[in-house]
């Protein structure tokens, strides 16, 4: 029954409550890497998980060693430099690949528990939506980036290609990973430059390319190794990501007979209003969150509301929904903009001091972390309350074989589909 919670804060209707039994859960991975190497790793990781932990449950543990990791950060490197302890780069680099590891045998133990359903995707989707700011701020502190454009750009890159990606899946229905792609082989990549940062220091990708290499192109001989990563990413992210992304939107667009552009704009008016904000915030002269080493929290808050915009649109393809535009934590990032924007434009002194920014700040964070999770828990008990089912709970024993109890007519309607690389609960 639902409890009195959700029955006087519902965000989501009958309808799109009821459009859940359209689920079906259905993703492609075409790495290589995932199919002939990881998937082996993660039919033995599986193993090691007990019968009665619950997938959603799992894929938060997986969260939380990201979380741990950026805590370390603000503890030992707040100035994301190259001074932090050697010890930390390896455990960013433990960190990220166990959440990696949870990530992926979490919808495993669905499956092998008899517990899949739309709350899974939606849970392990969420989670990863939220930490594209987490992921930024390690490899950032990992390369000894600084509080700088340079490691602002990692987190909007982040966001911008795991937005696309989730927009392709609410044109499609299917994930679909491609045969390089960030959760397989970005993720290792990240591991690698973490492990090398533990034995030789961050230090290394701050040296122009010049003193690493005897003989470097003169157009990149002051580049150093973090430009290039960074670069790099934004290169692959435009010229393949970006396209494939578009083409395979406009060839839903044909199939369904819609007209393409207004789709576009539509649908990429959310994340380009993010992104544009964020970068007015920063470039502003008469903001002090780069000078004055403050990154970390504002990636962390914009990860926030990354998370609640990619999250509504996934809650728009399980619920067969119109596609959101949004969100009302846009609109404590919009005041922030106009306060540190509004001196230049009109000619002003300054809005706000280095300290009444920072305050800003963290009453914007403050306000997003329970905005969100309010949010978060009206959803998620809504999906549990339809389907019969508990989040973090698996409320019955398994029995040996694996199958659990009998499932409730609606999921036993859904089949799953499969995928090597990321999967939901």
């Amino acid at each position: 029954m639902p409890n009195r919670f959700t029955e006087n804060a519902r965000i989501l209707s009958e309808e799109q409550l009821s459009n859940l039994r359209y689920y079906k859960y259905q993703a492609v991975d075409k790495s290589p890497v995932s199919k002939y190497v990881l998937r082996h790793y993660w039919d033995w990781a599986i193993k090691l998980f007990p019968m009665w932990i619950a997938p959603n449950l799992i894929t938060l543990l997986g969260l939380f060693f990201m979380i741990f990791n950026v805590i370390l950060v603000v503890i030992f490197t707040p100035d994301l430099g190259v001074d932090g302890p050697r010890w930390i780069y390896f455990s960013f680099a433990a960190g990220l690949w166990l959440y990696s590891t949870f990530d992926n045998v979490d919808g495993r133990q669905a499956r092998r528990t008899g517990t899949s359903s739309p709350l899974g995707e939606l849970f392990d989707h969420g989670c990863d939506s939220v930490n594209c700011a987490f992921v930024a701020i390690l490899q950032a502190a990992g390369m000894g980036m600084g509080h700088t454009v340079q490691s602002a750009t990692l987190a909007i890159i982040t966001a911008l290609g795991f937005y696309l990606s989730t927009i392709e899946e609410y044109h499609t229905g299917v994930l679909y990973l491609g045969y390089v792609n960030g959760p397989t082989e970005g993720l290792i990549l990240s591991c690698i430059v973490f492990i090398i940062s533990g034995i030789k220091g961050p230090e290394l990708w701050q040296l122009p390319l010049s003193k690493l290499f005897a003989s470097v192109p003169s157009c990149v001989q002051d580049a150093t190794m973090a430009d290039i990563f960074v670069y790099g990413l934004a290169f692959f992210f435009i010229f393949t990501h970006l396209p494939v992304c578009i083409h395979t939107i406009y060839l839903s667009c044909r199939q369904k007979r819609e007209e393409f552009w207004p789709v576009v704009l539509h649908e990429f008016t959310p994340i380009v209003a993010f992104s544009l904000l964020c970068y007015a915030w920063l470039q502003s002269p008469y903001s002090y969150i780069l000078s004055s080493e403050h990154l970390i929290l504002f990636i962390t808050t914009t990860g926030i509301i990354f998370g609640r915009i990619a999250s509504k649109v996934i809650i728009a393809h399980l619920t067969k929904s119109h596609f959101p535009t949004f969100s009302n934590l846009m609109i404590p990032l919009s005041v922030g903009v106009v306060l540190v924007e509004f001196p230049r434009l009109l000619h002003i002194n300054p809005i706000l001091s280095p300290r009444a920014e920072f305050l800003y700040l963290w009453a914007f964070f403050a306000f997003a972390v329970v905005s969100y999770l309010r949010w978060a828990f009206i959803i998620i008990n809504q999906f549990c309350d339809y389907l019969d089912i508990q989040c973090l709970k698996i409320p019955y024993k398994a029995n040996r074989n694996g199958k659990g109890r009998e499932r409730t007519p609606l999921l036993r309607e859904q089949e799953e589909g499969h995928v090597y690389g990321s999967s939901s609960a």
